[in-house]
């Protein structure tokens, strides 16, 4: 009875509608469909803004985590060196009769000697290697009392020996603080550089030790190869300190890293890392993040330190590209250039030409404030031993 009753009530709905019972189903579908997809839309929209904002969150942890972690202890050098005298004789004795031992030593050392009012002696180059020599000769000569021209070119030279064996250990220091152990020596005594070289005002040695703790955080947050972004990050400067070959510092650290045969994933991230070339890999990206934020960081860089150091390396080498010179040295802020000649390549009537042809190439040449005062050395010396009896 009752099915009876739903028969007719169906066909008179069918009648008033105009629609068949399976048409009226297929347009119910439909509009359930319409209503489920946009239902749908709206649900996967939501989550979707909901994971760009996690993602970002979670992104922002592990960069602020990653810098974090490369906080460093290093303190860098820049352009003076002091050395504490025990008393103001010893201050006569290295000023020397008429100022000759003081002159002994900056020649021999190529740094400026800055006496103070008290008992400190300032050493003052833009080239620390320079300093670090003249800091350790000083050191020396204090502690031996010996101080005259002849001894002064004798320990200095020692010194310069002996610096061979701080860049060694200087490189093992560095590569050890980033994690890498097995370097070739040529590498760890290059890395050893690091410790007398700026970027932008930046020690390279921290900048290196600061950006290789971050990208290995965010190399273990991101699942990348470690020990390629730590190898990556030591050696992404390494091209700054390479004096011989020509082209930028990543192009000369690359044919570096290749000569020793690193592996070319390391030598990649070396060459992209200032996105030279597109990026073969996360690891490569890495590099080149962790470099940017160890290098942008506030007060991490400043610019007048690195034009200094140019403008003084441009002076140099100048002066060094004529015939005959040995040695030059830049000083007060390259007001004053000294060079020094092979006696048997420059004559004295020689030494006269040379100096004003040094003078009007740096009026061309070099960016200088001022006037440049240049002056040329020319020194022969002969020295026999007797018999021991």
């Amino acid at each position: 009875m009752a099915k009876d009753k739903r028969e007719d009530y169906l066909k008179k709905l069918e009648k008033v509608s105009g629609l068949t019972r399976d048409e009226a189903k297929k347009q119910l579908l439909a509009e359930l469909d319409r209503t489920l997809s946009s239902e749908k839309a709206k649900r996967i929209r939501q989550t979707e803004e909901g994971f760009k904002l996690e993602s970002t969150e979670i992104a922002r942890e592990i960069l602020a985590d990653s810098m974090r972690h490369g906080a460093t202890d290093y303190v860098a050098e820049y352009t003076i060196s002091s050395v504490r005298l025990p008393d103001e004789e010893i201050k006569g004795r290295i000023i020397g009769r008429e100022g000759r031992n003081i002159r002994a030593f900056e020649q021999a050392t190529g740094v400026e000697i800055e006496l103070e009012d008290t008992n400190d002696i300032k050493l003052s180059s833009f080239d620390p290697i320079r300093r670090e020599i003249a800091r350790r000769s000083l050191e020396t000569l204090i502690k031996d009392g010996r101080i005259q021209p002849s001894r002064i070119e004798e320990v200095v030279t020692q010194t310069k020996k002996h610096l061979d064996q701080f860049l060694q250990d200087e490189g093992k220091r560095i590569a050890h603080a980033c994690g890498v152990y097995d370097l070739p020596l040529e590498l760890v005594h290059m890395v050893g550089r690091y410790h007398f070289r700026t970027s932008y005002g930046q020690n390279l040695g921290q900048h290196t030790i600061e950006e290789t703790k971050i990208g290995v955080q965010i190399a273990h947050e991101m699942g990348a190869d470690v020990e390629i972004v730590r190898r990556g990050c030591l050696l992404h400067d390494i091209g700054k300190i390479v004096t011989e070959g020509e082209g930028t510092h990543v192009q000369l650290g690359v044919d570096l890293l290749k000569k020793h045969n690193l592996s070319e994933e390391v030598v990649n991230s070396v060459a992209e890392h200032h996105e030279d070339k597109p990026f073969s890999s996360v690891e490569s990206v890495v590099v080149y993040i962790a470099d940017a934020i160890s290098g942008s960081r506030p007060g991490a860089r400043y610019e007048p330190h690195e034009d200094y150091v140019k403008r003084m390396e441009k002076i140099e080498e100048v002066a060094h590209d004529f015939s005959g010179v040995e040695q030059v040295f830049a000083f007060q802020a390259g007001r004053e250039v000294r060079v020094v000649v092979r006696p048997d390549e420059v004559s004295d009537d020689e030494l006269t030409v040379l100096v004003h042809d040094i003078a009007q190439r740096l009026e061309k040449e070099a960016e200088y404030a001022g006037q440049i005062k240049v002056t040329a050395v020319r020194q022969t010396q002969a020295s026999e031993t007797t018999k021991a009896k």
